[in-house]
């Protein structure tokens, strides 16, 4: 059963690494691409990526001076797209109160519609491969938009701090009262590499608890693997998301030991993730959004497993931590690393509350004798493991239905569309915790 699990394993690590940052990415939008789906109540969120914490001044004449001089390379349009994506958000608001907008659109000409012209395109101007225009804009809140080449396609922006989804995919924002989401690319991660992370913000009024998520890129995106988490559809009111993109070292970073696999060793960055997640980007989350009393953790597969161990690494710093599926085994499959089984067996009751769950079946046995339930031939979605664990924080003093919950979906598979089939189970525990 190992063996065949470690093929899934090496499989899934390939296609959880998804970057959406390519532009363009057409997706046959129609000019109606203004409509939305989401009719929550509006809250005025627009100050919870404030502008004034960033000098929005320098990038703008950053911009000014590029689409003023020698026709820009490649790598310097990248990088102005970059450096505004960081700070003050694209489209960048001018200090005389105008929307810039900006793109690396190639050849071609490309236009801006949205709510604020009835989706009749402005020209952008063109300046090597970067497009650029300059909007006065009455009415930018809830506004959406889109970059379209004048013929058939319409493109999200890549680079848009806020957007949402509706039935013609992404949809751009100016400024956003409704719940929304917004990016932050290039996100310093320390010793690791730099990534994507996107915030969901709630349009509740605020929120009271923060939830930290593992394998950002699939959790909101309609067209990621297997349909995506489709988180949106099942947050309760209140909870703000740190969706965290996994990187091209996935397995690398979501595993506390390393384990061989195949021959290869793999694994054990996962102090230096922990470390990412609670040191760097939980204390921008709470300068830049705010904080809460509530605050969780929540992943599937290698990210169950890697939501589990920052909880651990950091004792009484996160009231819960959900793993979903998790590769409760690892350090086991191939070596005789400790496990977290393992771990949580030695650390003993912790005020983490913790939720499990899997999918698949089986008779779960430990053949090989490693203290491991995980050879049964048959068992799959980390079922064996996942019993396991569970076991043990019982017989520590852990509480069903107080500070431990456990699901099983029987024969249910391994990947997005079955998580995001039961995802809102974890999520109405995180919601009644106090």
């Amino acid at each position: 059963m190992k063996l065949v699990f470690v093929a899934l394993l090496l499989a899934a690590a390939c296609t959880r690494s998804l970057d959406d940052s390519a532009f363009p990415d057409s997706r046959g939008e129609t000019a109606d691409s203004g409509d939305n789906d989401d009719t929550s109540e509006p809250v005025d969120t627009q100050d919870s990526s404030d502008p004034a914490s960033f000098d929005c001044a320098d990038d703008e004449q950053a911009l000014r001076a590029l689409v003023s001089g020698a026709e820009p390379s490649s790598a310097q349009v990248e990088a102005l797209l970059q450096q505004v994506a960081s700070s003050c958000g694209w489209p960048l608001q001018s200090e005389a109160g105008s929307y810039l907008f900006a793109c690396d659109c190639g050849q071609g000409s490309w236009q801006v519609a949205g709510d604020f012209s009835g989706w009749t395109g402005q020209a952008m101007q063109r300046h090597g491969s970067l497009h650029w225009a300059e909007l006065e804009i009455s009415s930018p809140t809830d506004a959406g938009y889109k970059l379209h080449d004048g013929d058939q396609a319409w493109e999200h922006d890549p680079w848009a701090r806020r957007y949402l989804y509706d039935h013609n995919g992404q949809l751009s924002l100016l400024r956003a009262d409704r719940a929304h989401l917004q990016r932050w690319p290039g996100f310093d991660a320390g010793a690791l590499r730099a990534r994507t992370v996107r915030v969901w913000v709630p349009a509740s009024g605020g929120f009271d608890r923060i939830l930290y998520a593992q394998d950002g890129q699939n959790l909101f995106d309609p067209e990621a693997i297997w349909g995506g988490w489709q988180l949106q559809h099942s947050l309760p009111d209140g909870v703000l998301v740190a969706a965290i993109d996994n990187s091209a070292d996935r397995m690398e970073e979501y595993t506390h030991v390393q384990d061989l696999l195949h021959g290869s060793w793999y694994g054990g960055w996962g102090d230096d993730y922990a470390a990412f997640v609670h040191e760097q980007l939980r204390p921008w989350v709470s300068a830049t959004y705010g904080d809460a009393d509530v605050q969780g953790l929540l992943g599937s597969s290698l990210g169950g497993l890697i939501s589990l161990h920052i909880a651990q690494r950091y004792p009484g710093q996160y009231r819960f931590a959900a793993s979903l599926s998790g590769t409760l085994g690892w350090g086991s499959l191939g070596a005789e690393n400790e496990t977290l089984i393992e771990r949580h067996a030695a650390a003993g009751h912790a005020d983490t509350a913790i939720y499990l769950d899997s999918g698949g079946s089986g008779t779960c046995y430990d053949s090989d004798g490693d203290g491991i339930m995980d050879d049964d031939p048959s068992s799959s979605d980390n079922y064996c493991e996942t019993l396991q664990l569970r076991d043990v924080l019982a017989e520590l003093g852990y509480s069903y239905e107080q500070d431990l919950w456990h699901y099983w979906e029987p024969g249910a598979s391994h990947n997005e569309l079955a998580w995001a089939a039961r995802v809102e189970l974890p999520l109405a525990v995180f919601a009644g915790l106090d």
